[in-house]
């Protein structure tokens, strides 16, 4: 998968998640991205100013989905300005059942447990991998093996009420060291 198609597929997937938790809405997004990712992306280790270069040539393929997409950064923080055609399209293009939407009705019940989180990720896809963090910022994460299409690691915490998540690709889950 090339680097601007892994970008393509996160711009989405974010794009997914702040629908699935606030609702659609026809409007411009602001998306922001460190370096770091950036070159994950890509592989490659690139300075801001080589990332900004090589980031002005968006595929047609991205820029059809997205929309006239803009690229902008203040050192080594990155802003994808994505026009509101991008969020109609990521809308329209969501499933009803998608998996990014079920968890986070999951995650927003007050009996939402583990064991119902484990459940969820088994529903979706049959090899999962759950680990125990003590890291003081999570509890634990669950991610779907072998599953090309959702590469992340989901991590929660139990905060007693309620479970809170966040979700980092393999290489950003290792560079903060979890």
């Amino acid at each position: 998968m090339t680097g601007f198609k892994k970008l393509e597929n996160s711009l989405i997937d974010v794009i997914k998640e702040e629908q699935a938790k606030l609702g659609f809405k026809e409007e411009k997004i602001h998306l922001y991205y460190p370096l770091l990712s950036l070159n994950h992306f890509f592989s490659v280790l690139d300075s801001a100013d080589e990332m900004e270069a090589r980031l002005q040539n968006l595929p047609e393929e991205l820029i059809s989905k997205l929309g006239d997409v803009a690229v902008s950064h203040k050192g080594d923080r990155f802003c994808f300005y994505i026009p509101e055609p991008g969020s109609v399209y990521v809308h329209e293009n969501m499933k009803e059942n998608e998996f990014i939407k079920v968890l986070i009705e999951l995650v927003q019940k007050h009996d939402c447990t583990k064991e119902k989180l484990l459940e969820l990720f088994a529903s979706y896809w049959e090899k999962t991998e759950c680990q125990e963090l003590d890291n003081g910022e999570f509890d634990f994460y669950i991610r779907f093996l072998d599953k090309e299409d959702d590469a992340y690691y989901y991590c929660f915490k139990d905060e007693g009420f309620h479970f809170i998540y966040h979700r980092f690709l393999p290489e950003d889950y290792e560079d903060f060291g979890f």
